[in-house]
């Protein structure tokens, strides 16, 4: 049942490819919650992908955008301010690639290029959208920046490989750009570690359907669908979190905290 948390605000929504994609379920969300968005994508996610049609559902309009490319970042928040008739007061980056991964490089025999591509794509691009619309002035005093994370930024998950690394600068950035942020206009920055999700892009990873099965039996809530994270977007992009930033907030079912758990040792 909605309710009206984010009645009057404006934000945009980066990585809706699917209906399996948690920044789908965000989308979705939001708009129920009362709020007004513009969904953006790379032109070349968008050729595979399915967000033209969430946007119909919802009645918003669709921007590509490379999420690389400064020039393509402020023409994204110089049109949403546009379309949406005022400042941002929420922004979702929901971005992860790594051909590494894709094509099966083991992490100790990586490809250099690519790995830069992995880093550039998955972490620099959220500095640069916040440099971006910091610079725009595009956002709205006390406004809520969230970037999606996993707990491989923290520990140790070998198939994951330099997605990791990519995560862990991800959480860095949360953090430094963060205190720029709330001491120049009181805009939170927060990143949320999520379980592993059935996404298209999260089923890729090596080992996942086995994975998945560890992490729902190793945590005490079991694994946190794209739905609650959806959730946990809409209550970090109201006003009832209003004093909390520069946060990894672990949303795992309690994953995060667990050293063993007996239903792997039953089997």
């Amino acid at each position: 049942m909605p309710n009206g948390l984010l009645k009057g605000k404006r934000g945009i929504i980066f990585g809706a490819l699917d209906n399996k994609s948690i920044a789908w379920k965000v989308a979705e969300r939001c708009v129920e919650e009362g709020a007004v968005i513009v969904l953006t994508n790379a032109p070349a996610a968008m050729r595979f992908g399915e967000i033209n049609e969430l946007a119909k559902v919802l009645n918003c309009q669709v921007i590509p955008a490379d999420a690389t490319s400064t020039e393509d970042l402020e023409n994204l928040l110089t049109q949403s301010v546009e379309i949406l008739g005022g400042k941002l007061d929420f922004i979702l980056h929901s971005i992860g690639m790594s051909v590494n991964v894709r094509k099966k490089k083991e992490y100790s025999d990586l490809n250099y290029e690519w790995m830069k591509t992995t880093l550039d794509v998955s972490a620099i691009s959220f500095h640069k959208l916040m440099q971006s619309a910091m610079k725009l002035d595009a956002m709205n005093d006390w406004g809520s920046i969230l970037a999606l994370s996993y707990i491989a930024a923290q520990r140790v998950f070998p198939d994951y490989s330099e997605m990791a690394d990519a995560k862990a600068l991800l959480e860095s950035f949360a953090r430094s750009f963060g205190y720029h942020w709330a001491k120049k206009a009181r805009v939170r920055v927060n990143t949320i570690s999520q379980s592993p999700t059935v996404t298209t892009a999260g089923s890729g990873v090596k080992g996942f359907t086995d994975f998945f099965g560890y992490a729902e039996k190793m945590s005490p809530l079991g694994n946190a669908s794209a739905l609650a994270c959806a959730d946990y977007c809409v209550a970090m992009f109201s006003d009832l979190t209003r004093m909390v930033t520069m946060q990894n907030l672990f949303h795992d079912g309690g994953f995060s905290s667990m050293g063993m758990a007996p239903e792997l040792l039953e089997e």
